[in-house]
């Protein structure tokens, strides 16, 4: 005879909430690979602005993510050599 054996996933601390996020950046498009890479969770809406002549380039999107993620994730963007803010809008 076999025994099986489930586990059941422990409850999430936190939940998911979607968040709009404005991150303002230099170095033009070569930046926006990293930019993406770093937010590192469920991304919906990402619109991208660079500008010929403009120093500061926008990234905005809105991400789903666990609500006590939300200060890292403005950290870890903020991190950034290229990025000059990020913030919640």
């Amino acid at each position: 005879m076999s025994t099986v054996s489930f586990q059941i996933p422990a409850p999430r601390s936190s939940m998911l909430v979607r968040r709009r996020i404005a991150t303002y950046f230099v170095g033009g498009v070569e930046q926006i690979p990293g930019l993406v890479d770093a937010l590192g969770c469920l991304v919906h809406d990402l619109s991208v602005d660079v500008r010929d002549g403009v120093r500061e380039s926008t990234m905005t999107c809105a991400v789903l993510i666990d609500a006590d993620e939300v200060e890292p994730l403005l950290d870890r963007l903020r991190g950034l050599a290229s990025v000059v803010s990020s913030e919640l809008v």
